[in-house]
């Protein structure tokens, strides 16, 4: 009886499961949720430039103007929209709404998409509004 118990898995491993929408966009959301976090450092950066004086400040500024610091602020937003749309669904949920499969799903395919058109709508409206 040891013997076979010694040999299977003490609870299913990733490699069991086949990867599903719903599941990709769970992860999704949590790693989304961990960038927040270093996005969050750099608004605090941001701020604590405002705070300590011009020069600081601008140089701040300029480096969010280069191409490497405009891909971080767009892939900030990005983050911000997906994690708030998973957010949403996971609200959805907890109301006791849309757990039949197919429409889990393809909320799960939509997320994804909606956030990328949202990160591009918020990044149009902030260069019009320069």
């Amino acid at each position: 009886m040891a013997n076979v118990t010694r040999s299977r898995p003490l609870s299913p491993h990733l490699q069991v499961y086949k990867p599903i929408p719903t599941m990709v966009m769970s992860i999704v959301h949590r790693i989304t949720g961990a960038a927040l976090y270093f996005g969050t450092v750099l608004v605090a950066w941001w701020l604590i430039a405002a705070a300590s004086g011009e020069a600081y400040f601008d140089w701040v500024n300029w480096f969010f103007g280069t191409l490497v610091g405009r891909l971080v602020l767009f892939g900030y937003t990005w983050a911000l929209m997906q994690h708030m749309l998973g957010g949403l669904r996971h609200f959805m949920w907890d109301m006791g709404h849309g757990y039949e499969k197919h429409f889990a799903t393809r909320l799960a395919l939509l997320t994804p998409v909606v956030s990328a058109a949202l990160t591009v709508l918020i990044w149009i409206v902030g260069y019009l509004a320069r």
